[in-house]
Formats: structure tokens, sequence, C-alpha cells
């Protein structure tokens, strides 16, 4: 079918871009070609607009928003609005007059709008606002149903079931309601009588065979848990005494060593308990059985009087004092049963409700009871989705727009008075503020894209120094120079909001920022490489006098010890001819220079009047020339999609920056309008005009001359 809507277009950026400015444009906006969107796809965080309202756009909850995404939220709200056209005049509050109540839809979200506004107690002359229509948990308060299938102790007056609630709760968790409250559903339910059939069924298997899983009845874990305490160290103790039957004369060794006591004899034996832990247990001799009360290691004296109380008297009777390696090694056969009973254990979440409690909830018919209720919430789910609905509504006529702007078109980008969503606030530097700001998500793309940009780029790690949040911005500097910019150098920046981070550049990618930079930027290498030469030479002799005055020092001691010697040494006469090379070297050096520049002036010299400035002109367009011719190339294709291409977007069309544009996202100091200068410096260099001055009559004077004999006014032959 032939498209018959008429788009409009503007050139903004260099780029051809399409007006969204009536209904029309956005009830046909599905037939935009996606290749005139200027993006495809962007993030919907780090963004200055409602993350919430994105969420809502963002119907696969991927974290990108796409342009099928934009196409079915602008057609959503255009079905339930009487005049589409009012998405492109958003407003704080939203009035509910605006529904379309044609439709079944657009009925059902003008009552749901009503139930809002008695909640918040307002009337429908009041409207509703983003604020209202978020806050689920006062809309959903009062009511015991909200169709999201979860249900709280709320949902009930009858008290067995709100026990019942109540302890699936405390067994299994809870999830939040659409009011906010803690509440159970389907899914928790079916958990908490699944935990509950299998704790019931494996505490059966263990009243089936009671007599073999709890040998001690109710006491049999406690049995087992002094069983398990001393077990490694008895194993120990028996298998010394089969080594000192099978060589006696190791049964020194096997015992306690007195080396080992004569080291902590001299200390507090209280403060020693862990190593004399260590010790054996008990006085090791071949086939000797374990004593249970009498030549015990102190430190082991506890766990074993309570394996005597709870295992050995009961197993093997009353007054058994000693434990031979036969009964201790049936003792692993007697708690079998018992350790993997343990182990099966199923429906622990259970276990806290007793078997009793266990027992009745199966019994009785409260999951029916609960199943109801979750059912009588989802029956209201309709409803309570409307309501939903109204939120998303009340958001899209605030931000739809907004998003439209900045996704389809940028056209808040290359507006004056307005800012892009993308721009995180102003970057203040060496007197300029940078509006063109960006939050950084990823580091590692930006290092590999951004250069594409062409633009001077500074990225800036942050501290709020209210919160002590930390984030990453690139600032682009479009207007000013570079002189005083350098890694480690520390700015303000201010976000949306208007709060302060404290700013350190970590990170410089250089590009042209101006023509008249670019105008300088030979001079200044000449400058800095000027400086820097003179630098090194005086770095160097600095180091050469050091040396020597370091080595003159180092060697007077031993001429001072030296014997002395009448004969001394004939002192070397001053050869001139070997210092004629260097003198006629310098010489030739300084001749060929002055010859150069003796050319250079005389041939300025030579020239009419009018054509010194030109030549002037020349010259310097000659220095300067390449440099600005450059800049003006690479300033015209500066371009802002790589940086957002880093950060997650796809974009579609080149975002310029050209020189007059960029003019306006740097902006430089400037006094304001009245403003009053006082030119009394007190710490200004003192004048001298004295010198200046009598050169400048010289030269003068010699300009004058040569023009007077050049042009025969004064004749050199009559002087």
């Amino acid at each position: 079918m032939a498209h018959t809507h008429t788009w409009h277009f503007s050139t903004v950026g260099g780029v051809k871009r399409v007006n969204i400015e009536s209904a029309g444009d956005l009830i046909h906006l599905a037939e935009l070609d996606p290749k005139l969107w200027t993006a495809l796809s962007c993030p919907i965080k780090g963004l200055e607009i409602d993350t919430k309202t994105l969420e809502l756009v963002d119907t696969d909850s991927d974290g990108q928003i796409h342009v099928p995404e934009v196409i079915a939220a602008v057609n959503w709200i255009s079905s339930v609005l009487k005049d589409p056209a009012e998405i492109i005049r958003p407003a704080s509050t939203f009035s509910i007059s605006s529904i379309n109540t044609d439709t079944e839809h657009g009925r059902l979200l003008s009552e749901s709008a009503r139930v809002i506004l008695k909640t918040m107690g307002k009337s429908e002359d009041d409207g509703l606002t983003v604020a209202d229509t978020s806050d689920t948990t006062k809309i959903f308060a009062n009511t015991r149903f909200n169709g999201d299938g979860v249900i709280s102790e709320d949902a009930t007056d009858d008290a067995d079931v709100k026990q019942l609630i109540a302890e699936v709760s405390k067994c299994v968790g809870t999830v939040k309601d659409r009011s906010g409250k803690d509440g159970i559903q389907e899914e928790l339910t079916g958990k908490f009588y699944d935990a509950c059939t299998k704790y019931a069924a494996w505490r059966q298997q263990q009243e089936q065979a009671a007599d073999t899983i709890t040998p001690l009845g109710d006491a049999t874990g406690a049995a087992y848990a002094a069983y398990t305490a001393i077990k490694s160290k008895v194993d120990d103790y028996f298998i010394r005494c089969r080594l000192a039957a099978f060589d006696v004369q190791a049964t020194n060794a096997l015992n306690l060593q007195v080396a080992r006591v004569e080291t902590i004899t001299g200390r507090d034996l209280s403060q020693a308990m862990d190593e004399i832990a260590q010790y054996p247990l008990a006085k090791i001799e071949a086939g000797k059985t374990l004593p249970l009360t009498i030549g015990i290691n102190p430190a082991w004296e506890s766990p074993i009087n309570a394996f005597r109380t709870l295992v050995a008297e009961k197993k093997f009777g009353t007054g058994h004092n000693e434990l031979t390696e036969q009964e201790w090694n049936s003792l692993a056969g007697y708690f079998k049963p018992y350790v993997d009973w343990m182990a099966a254990k199923a429906g622990a979440e259970a276990e806290p409700l007793g078997m009793d409690r266990v027992t009745a909830i199966l019994a009785g018919n409260g999951r029916e009871s609960i199943a109801a209720l979750i059912a009588a919430d989802k029956a209201v789910s309709k409803e309570a989705d409307n309501i939903l609905a109204v939120n998303r509504l009340v958001r899209y006529h605030r931000d739809l727009y907004k998003l439209l702007k900045n996704f389809v078109t940028f056209f808040d980008f290359y507006s004056p008075e307005e800012k892009a969503i993308f721009q995180a606030g102003t970057l203040y530097i060496d007197q300029r503020s940078c509006d063109l700001c960006i939050e950084v998500n990823d580091m590692g793309r930006q290092n590999a894209l951004s250069s594409y940009s062409g633009m001077y780029l500074i990225y800036c790690n942050c501290i709020s120094r209210a919160t002590g949040a930390k984030k990453t911005i690139v600032a682009a500097l479009t207007n000013g120079d570079t002189d005083n910019l350098v890694i480690g150098r520390n700015a303000l920046f201010f976000d949306r909001k208007g709060q302060d981070w404290d700013a350190t550049i970590v990170k410089i990618v250089e590009n042209p920022i101006s023509i008249r930079q670019a105008f300088f930027s030979p001079y200044r290498k000449a400058a800095n490489f000027i400086e820097t030469t003179i630098n090194k030479m005086a770095s160097s002799q600095n180091d050469k006098v050091m040396a020597d005055m370091n080595t003159n020092i180092s060697s007077m001691p031993a001429k001072a010890d030296a014997p002395k010697d009448d004969k001394k040494a004939p002192e070397q006469p001053f050869d001139v001819g070997k210092f004629v090379g260097i003198f006629a070297a310098i010489g030739l050096a300084l001749g060929a220079i002055g010859g150069v520049l003796a050319s250079f002036v005389g041939g300025f010299l030579k020239l009419t009047w009018w054509k010194m400035p030109i030549a002037i002109v020349g010259l310097l367009l000659v220095i300067s020339g390449p440099a600005m011719i450059l800049a003006w190339l690479k300033l015209r294709k500066r371009n802002l999609a790589p940086l957002l291409d880093a950060n997650g977007w796809a974009i579609n069309a080149n975002v310029l920056i050209n020189i007059q544009f960029g003019k306006t996202l740097t902006h430089l100091a400037e006094l304001p309008n009245g403003a009053r200068i006082s030119f009394n410096d007190p710490f200004r260099k003192k004048k001298q005009p004295i010198l200046p001055a009598l050169f400048l009559i010289v030269v003068l004077t010699g300009v004058a001359m040569y023009l007077l004999i050049k042009h025969n006014v004064i004749n050199l032959h009559l002087w």
C-alpha cells in the first residue's frame, strides 16, 4: 500500500532530519524508513530521562530501546488519546479528559484513572502526575486483591488461614506485592507443601524403624554427636596400641615424649590446652583398653565423659568405665542406620513447625483456601493492569516526545535552549565550561572508538561530594586552547541535577579545537622546542659542572697527604692554535646567520611600503597556513557518533559538530556586562621605558633613512 503522508525535513548538523511536529507524523511514524532515523537503538541507563519510562518502552527488557519498541509506544499512546498531538505538547500533569473513551481500552483506562485520583484525594480537575501513578503502595494499600497473584495475611479474616499464610512465609520466604506488602504466591505455596510432604515421609521412615534408626530414642542425635566428637582421637589411640603390640620398642615413641612436656611446664598449663590436646588420648600400651574415667588426656576429659554418659553406659551397661577396640568398632555399625537416615533428610524447610503441626497441615484444607485467595486476586488482574497502564500513559505523555527528539532526530542536541538526553552535565576547567559531557559506560569501547570522533576529548574520573559515588565522563573541548590541560589536573563537574563532583583528568585525546589555536600552534611548538633544547643544554652543562666540582673536591685530601715534590711539573703554555678552528667555526656560523638575516631584512626593506604588510601576512600564512587548513578540514568532520556508539547507542547518521556549533558547546570566561576593571596591579612588573624607547627610535630612524635614501630624498653622495 502506498504511503500518502507527507514528511517534512530540516537540515540539522549537516544531515537531513525528519520533523515530528504533528499528530499525523506520530500516527505514520511506522511508515518512516528506518534509514532516516538518527538512532536505531539506545541504552536505558545513563540518560537524562526517567529510567522507569524507558523500562516501559523496553518491552523485551534487554536494556536497549530499538526502533520497533519506539513505534509500539507511539502507536499505543496515539490510540488512547483523543488528540495524539498532545504528545508533542508534554506537560507534568495529565488530564483524564484527554483519554479516548470511544474504545473499551480507553474506557477502562479512564475508570482506572478516576480510581487513582480518588485514592490520592484529588478531583478530576487536578489531573494526574507521574508521582501519583507511580505510588502503587498507596494505590493498592486499602485493597485485599490487586491482581498480581500475591496474597498476604490481610487477604482473609479466617484465623486458621492467616496462621497458615504466616507459616508459609516463615518457612519458604515471601515476595512483595504491588502494594509493597510481603506475601506468598502459588509457587511459594507449592514449595511449602512439597517440603511438608517430604518431611512427613522422612519422619515416618524413622517411626517405622525406630529401634534401628534411633536406638537411643530422642537422645540418639546427641549420642552420635558425642561419638563423632572423639572418633578421630580414639581411632588414633587404638592404632598406637596396635603399633606398640607390633613393636614393643616403639612404645616410648608412641607415648608422650618428655621433651615435649618440658617445653610447656614453665608456662601456665591452663593456657596450653590446645597443645596438650595434640598429645595421645591415654597412655599407650600393647593390647590396652581405652579408659573412660582415669588416665585420660586432660584436654579430652570432658568429651570422653560425655561419650561415656550418652553412649557407652547406654550401649554397654552402667559402670562401663573402659572400652575395648572391638566395642569401639561396633559403634560404627550401631549408628549407621541413623547416619543413613539423616543423610536422606528431606523437607527441612518445614522442620521448625514440628511433626505434629506438619501432619495437621497436610490433613487440613488450607492449601485449597490459599489457592482460592490467589485465584480471587488474579481475577482482578485486568483492572489492576489497567491501573498500571495509567502510569504508562502519564509517563509517555510526559516523556515520549523527549525520547523521539533524541532518537528519531537529534533536535534537542542542536537546539540552543535544550540539552540532549545523553548530555550528563557541565565540566568547568581552565576558565571555560564544557556542555558536551557524556557519562562513560564502557571505557574499553571508548578507547577503541574515541579517536574517530575528531574532537579534543578529556576523560575525567568524578567523585560526588555529597554521596561519594564515582563515575567517569568524557568532555568535548570545542573552543579555546589547550595550553594548561594535562593529565592529573583537577576540575569541577556539575550534573544535570546541579550536584557537584570533583573531577580529575585521566586521559586526553588530542585533536584541533579551533582555527585560532591552529594559527598559533607552529609558534608554540617552536617555542616549546627552543625551551626544551635550552633546558637540556642547561641541565647538561649543570651536570657537567657539578661532576667536575665533585671530582675536584674528592681529590683534594689525596693531594694534601701526598709528599711534597720540590720539582713541580712545568705548566703548559696556552696554545692559541688549538682554539683557532673553534673560533673560526663560531665566526662562520655567526656570519652565516647574520648574512641570512641581513638578506631577509634587506629584501624586506627593498619592498615598497604597501607591499611590506602583504609580505608579513604572506610569511605568517606560510608558517601557519598548513596547520590552519588541516584544522579546518578536521573541525568540519567532528562527529559525536563514535562516542555514543561506544556507550551502547546505534547511531544511524553523522552527528557533526562544526566550528560554529562547537563554540556553543564550550564557553570561555567573559566579564559580565557593565563590569569595571582596575588596572592598578600592585604586583605588575615595573616599566623601564628608556631602553625600549631608544631601541625603537634607532630602528625607526634607520628605516626612515633607508626609505629617504632609496627614493633620492637624501643624496648619500652629496653627504
